[in-house]
């Protein structure tokens, strides 16, 4: 089945493009109405005579012009609370996260790279493929010791998640019995937005904060920008990590099941409980990260969203 691509995205929409690529023929034919849209964190393609759009672009709301085209229209973060997001063509999609597609991208797109994007955007965009991290279906294995590594950016208009996050920090400085490395990564602007203490004064790559976060006896699932999961979330899952989360703000097609794949939390105050339970209890660990990495396994690997996104589109009538 051949997958054909109408636009030139950028790196948000790398893991899908990977995804149709192992599962289906991919080519690219730029169609002249979505050139405004290369570059941008929409994938649009047709499969059979059918549009799909694939907008992993923070919430806000849909892209209107392409709603109307699509046959299906895919969100990575479909807000419960959106009304644009609750339209009929509208569908929700599993975790992801940007991966190092550089081969695939020069190979799909070629010359029409220089042809239909600026050389300084098309610089940046080989500059950030260079540094994620690569594809690979990850081998889980059992975390031995204590070690916790957290690391995260500012963000100014996110106060919520920043406190969220700075719990998270202090707790886990203050907390013997865990080796914790991290903080939050200095702004360029240099302004601290009062978190002075826990700033680490390190930026990792995202190279190594995969490698650092691989080793972590739990990880924090925190709200992103404007509600959206973190592209951390399907790393972490593919990773096989204890995933400690707040509720999402966001629907998906199959949703999480509370102690069983993650473990949900409505306050900081937990933070500790479950820190304790983890070290008590180390089946209960082993369970929720393996039912964790079966649930990346079984939903969230590329070529699976691949698979459920053409098979979606190919079941309407």
């Amino acid at each position: 089945m051949v997958i054909n691509i109408l636009n030139i995205p950028n790196y948000y929409t790398s893991y899908y493009l990977l995804g149709l690529s192992l599962k289906y023929k991919i080519r690219f034919k730029q169609e002249e109405q979505f050139i405004k849209f290369n570059n941008k964190p929409l994938l649009i393609f047709t499969v059979k005579g059918k549009i799909g759009v694939i907008d992993n672009d923070d919430p806000s709301s849909v892209v209107n012009e392409l709603y109307e085209l699509s046959s299906l229209y895919f969100v990575t973060n479909k807000l419960r609370d959106n009304q644009s997001y609750n339209q009929c063509k509208v569908k929700s999609l599993f975790p992801h996260y940007p991966v190092n597609i550089l081969f695939l991208y020069l190979k799909t797109f070629g010359v029409n790279l220089f042809r239909y994007l600026k050389f300084k955007d098309l610089i940046r965009e080989i500059y950030i493929y260079i540094r994620r991290p690569f594809y690979k279906n990850q081998i889980k294995i059992k975390v031995k010791d204590n070690y916790v590594f957290f690391s995260a950016r500012l963000w100014k208009k996110e106060i919520e998640a920043n406190r969220i996050r700075s719990e998270f920090i202090k707790f886990c400085k203050n907390e013997d019995r865990i080796k914790f490395e991290g903080g939050f990564m200095p702004r360029v602007d240099g302004d601290s937005l009062g978190f002075e203490k826990d700033i680490n004064g390190k930026r990792y790559s995202a190279r190594k904060f995969s490698k650092r976060s691989s080793c972590s006896k739990l990880v924090l699932n925190n709200p992103a920008v404007g509600g959206a999961v973190s592209w951390r979330l399907a790393e972490y899952l593919n990773q096989g990590l204890f995933v400690l989360s707040f509720p999402f703000n966001i629907e998906l097609p199959e949703d999480f099941v509370n102690k069983k794949n993650i473990h949900f939390i409505e306050s900081t105050n937990q933070y500790k409980s479950v820190f304790d339970l983890i070290i008590e209890n180390s089946t209960y660990h082993e369970k929720v990260s393996s039912n964790g990495k079966k649930y990346f396994d079984e939903f969230c690997a590329p070529e699976k969203q691949a698979q459920y996104i053409v098979t979606s589109i190919l079941g309407i009538e």
